[in-house]
């Protein structure tokens, strides 16, 4: 097992041409973030086990039950990954596939999952003709099946907001005001509601309710129960969780989670049966 910093210093995915490369990543120590960097290559980052955070320039992305982040190749970023956990980075050429311009979640099907594990064990170095370039193509035609979705966080260089963003992900139970936050940032408390609409494109509690979200959906993927997430979010009771759950996403976390995954599975039943 090794650390992502060390692991990603010694494979450089720009350094081979191949129309797709993986790299498996176990995790021991995530005491060290990745430096903030980017790659010619696209990038998937798809959690194995435990979870992954994502930032870029213009939010923070963490990878959903059953899914993964896609970062555009050209585009800066960081990556950290839970304690003991294990990711794999799905890197791909800019004119190998059409995939989205923007980052963004993706569903991954069971069978594109399987298709990314095979190819780490393979040489990444390949002829696009030969085995491995055949089932580099079957992964990429299923890649760009996968429906994107927006499961994120906006969030913004700008340093004041930055420091309320930066204080909630490390103490998500936070229940302060938005005129306790201007205080504490030392700014007007209605400059600083027209800065997060105008940075973030959400009101403050929107925005928190969001973070709430992100951070909730990392947790439960984790096999954290509802009832502690509950609690580490600062919620009064576990209803009043769900409740928050369901008004965002439709469904409470349980069934969201195994709805998610049987739906990813009906796409692939569907799209083999008229392919």
């Amino acid at each position: 097992m090794s650390n992502l910093l060390d692991s990603l210093a010694r494979f450089d995915p720009d350094d081979l041409y191949s129309p797709a490369v993986a790299l498996t990543v176990d995790i021991r120590d995530n005491s060290r973030e990745l430096p903030v960097h980017q790659h010619r290559k696209g990038q998937l980052v798809l959690a194995a086990r435990g979870s992954v955070t994502c930032e870029v320039p213009s939010g923070l992305w963490i990878v959903p039950p059953h899914g993964a982040v896609w970062i555009p190749g050209g585009m800066a970023h960081t990556n950290r990954v839970s304690l003991n956990g294990r990711i794999c980075l799905l890197f791909i050429e800019p004119d190998a596939a059409v995939l989205p311009a923007s980052c963004c979640t993706l569903s991954v099907s069971p069978l594109l999952r399987e298709l990314i594990l095979r190819l780490v064990e393979l040489p990444q170095s390949y002829s696009i003709d030969g085995p491995t370039g055949r089932l580099v193509a079957v992964l990429l035609d299923e890649l760009v099946q996968m429906p994107a979705e927006q499961l994120h966080l906006p969030i913004t260089a700008e340093p004041r907001l930055r420091r309320i963003a930066d204080a909630l992900m490390n103490d998500p139970a936070d229940r302060s005001t938005m005129a306790e936050w201007a205080r504490r940032v030392s700014i007007g408390e209605r400059t600083l509601a027209r800065l997060i609409v105008g940075e973030t494109g959400m009101t403050f509690g929107r925005w928190r309710q969001q973070l709430h979200i992100v951070i909730a959906l990392q947790r439960l993927s984790t096999g954290m129960t509802v009832q502690r997430v509950a609690q580490d979010l600062g919620y009064e009771s576990v209803s009043a969780f769900i409740t928050m759950f369901k008004k965002v996403l439709g469904k409470p976390p349980a069934r969201y989670l195994v709805e998610r995954g049987e739906s990813l599975r009906l796409r692939r039943a569907a799209s083999e049966s008229t392919g």
